[in-house]
């Protein structure tokens, strides 16, 4: 027996189960989502590569020909003092700044509209949360060597491996460009370089989002097995919200007015509205081929019987002011029962002043 409850037990908690929806949202609020660098990587380096491919030769090729000249012209006739160094090292700084920061701009647009694409809208502080476990030794000596590990390794030998392909076959057809450099002159020799390594990192950065793709997929589906859960963690989790307050508040509330909603699209169908003529509001629906009596097919008091009137009045529907019986219709019945017994005789006066009412307006 005991060997069979260790086995129950054990098939209770393997996370056999796909998450819910709550074990979902927590888990993104962590920030365990499914997302791939590789994704981000490629797509970084594509619009970076390609902004400079368009826009490289007017912000970087000028700037840095007019920093060689001002180097070669100003900088190597000057005397080395702190003065002049200080002056030379803010000047180099505000140029490297004008080349670098549009690019930075472009990766920082590119990184966030990568990881946009794949989780969508998600900011957390979560992961960036001291743990102690982050720095166990032995559990980090067990993520390196782990089959995790070697699967990243043997990707990133693999991504290396296409990309010195990819690059060898660029070189390789403009082997003439590149062996004429030496007899070019400087700027069109710069031309033809930066020409070159724009292309070789659009096409590096072409395969690696193609290869990223696979690697999307492994992640996705790694996150949905790593967020499985067990039959019991379901249990858990329903009895959980089931005891929260504020869950079964929620739950009633929309119950409550989905119940409200119902009840005043049967407002406009109803014969008669009996009202107090303030408090109360009982609409009555009689058809005598489903009841034997009328029935309450809306009741309400204060706010609701207001809004009951209100819709009555839009629909034509007669209102009847008998402050005894909407008290006792409203105490004695609730919405879809027949009227009591003992009121019949009552309600019965009112349908027949209805009748006579509706009878006049049609003659």
């Amino acid at each position: 027996m005991a060997f069979l409850r260790m086995n129950l037990q054990f098939f209770a908690d393997e996370k056999t189960e796909k998450a819910t929806p709550k074990k979902r949202q927590d888990s993104r609020k962590k920030g365990q989502v499914a997302k791939s660098t590789d994704v981000n990587t490629a797509i970084i380096l594509l619009l970076v590569f390609l902004f400079l491919w368009f826009f490289g030769g007017a912000i970087i090729g000028s700037t840095l020909m007019d920093l060689m000249k001002h180097v070669f012209q100003t900088y190597l006739l000057m005397d080395v003092t702190p003065r002049s160094f200080e002056a030379m090292f803010k000047e180099i700084v505000m140029e490297a700044a004008v080349v670098l920061l549009p690019i930075m701009l472009v990766a920082m647009v590119a990184g966030v509209a990568a990881s946009y694409i794949q989780v969508g809208p998600l900011f957390t502080t979560d992961p960036l949360k001291m743990k102690l476990s982050k720095i166990d030794p032995i559990k980090g000596f067990k993520r390196i060597f782990s089959v995790r590990a070697i699967v990243e390794l043997l990707k990133s030998l693999l991504k290396i491996a296409f990309a010195g392909v990819v690059v060898f076959v660029i070189l390789w057809f403009n082997l003439e460009d590149v062996l004429l450099l030496s007899q070019k002159a400087v700027a069109d020799g710069f031309y033809v370089i930066a020409q070159l390594t724009a292309l070789m990192g659009v096409a590096v950065a072409v395969l690696l989002l193609f290869l990223s793709i696979p690697d999307y997929l492994y992640q996705k589906y790694d996150h949905e097995k790593q967020i499985k859960m067990s039959k019991k963690d379901i249990k858990d989790e329903h009895k959980n919200m089931e005891g929260d307050p504020r869950i079964k508040s929620k739950r009633k509330q929309k119950q409550m007015e989905m119940a409200m909603q119902r009840m005043m699209q049967e407002v406009p169908n109803a014969d008669v509205v009996i009202t107090n003529p303030t408090h109360y509001a009982i609409a009555l629906k009689y058809d005598e081929e489903k009841a034997d009596a009328p029935i309450i097919v809306a009741k309400g008091v204060d706010y609701v019987a207001q809004k009951i009137k209100g819709i009555a009045s839009e629909h034509d529907v007669v209102l009847v002011e008998n402050k005894p019986l909407a008290r006792a219709l409203y105490a004695n019945a609730d919405i879809g029962e027949q009227v009591p017994e003992d009121m019949f005789k009552a309600v019965a006066e009112v349908l027949a002043y209805v009748y006579r009412l509706k009878n006049k307006q049609v003659n």
